[in-house]
């Protein structure tokens, strides 16, 4: 934002994409990554539903759903080709319950800042929304 490559979007569907993805690519080109890993799961989202676990984007950071390689008995493929790089998704194929059977098990300690907490709130569209943010 300081360095005007982007602008942080307001009103009321506003979006973070554009900010997290001009910086994710950023950082990308300046330390060469050749991957990066998310905590991203397919159950989380339908836009998420195609996302492979090695996950091939084109050196604009783009995906291309018919470029994924098949996935086949955990069998994955983190070749890439020059100017592509991949999004690891390690849990992608985790369910929530996944999720908190692993937290549960290994004893994890979840931060409060996890659960609610008394704050402002306003009706929006018959969602809750947090004043505050």
């Amino acid at each position: 934002i300081d360095q005007g490559k982007v602008k942080e979007e307001s009103g009321r569907y506003s979006s973070r994409n554009s900010l997290q993805t001009t910086t994710l690519l950023d950082a990308i080109e300046e330390f060469k990554f050749d991957a990066c890993i998310g905590g991203a799961r397919r159950d989380e989202e339908k836009a998420r539903a195609k996302e492979r676990i090695f996950s091939v984007r084109d050196d604009f950071g783009q995906w291309d759903e018919r470029n994924q390689r098949p996935e086949l008995f955990d069998m994955l493929n983190g070749q890439i080709e020059l100017g592509q790089n991949v999004r690891v998704f390690p849990i992608s194929n985790w369910t929530e319950l996944d999720v908190w059977s692993y937290i549960k098990e290994d004893k994890i300690e979840i931060p409060s800042i996890y659960f609610a907490h008394k704050r402002k709130t306003f009706l929006r569209d018959g969602m809750i929304w947090s004043a505050e943010d």
